[in-house]
């Protein structure tokens, strides 16, 4: 379960790097997903494509938005 989520993730390439990256964590047939995501469609998108392969209500979003980095101007 977790190799097809992972693998539906990587083949998004509208995905940052974070969101290629998130923590998949199965067990008994339930799925938690952790780590950083860019914006609230990234971690909508990352949700669906765990929901597609472990079923609606399998899936706990411990997602949490980062938000990139500002440049400083001096």
């Amino acid at each position: 379960m977790m190799q097809k989520i992972r693998k539906s993730l990587m083949d998004d390439k509208a995905l940052s790097t974070y969101a290629h990256n998130v923590k998949i964590i199965a067990q008994h047939g339930k799925v938690t997903l952790k780590g950083p995501v860019r914006s609230e469609e990234e971690k909508t998108a990352v949700e669906k494509a765990a929901t597609d392969v472990a079923g609606a209500g399998n899936v706990t979003n411990e997602l949490a938005i980062k938000a990139a980095r500002t440049k400083k101007t001096s």
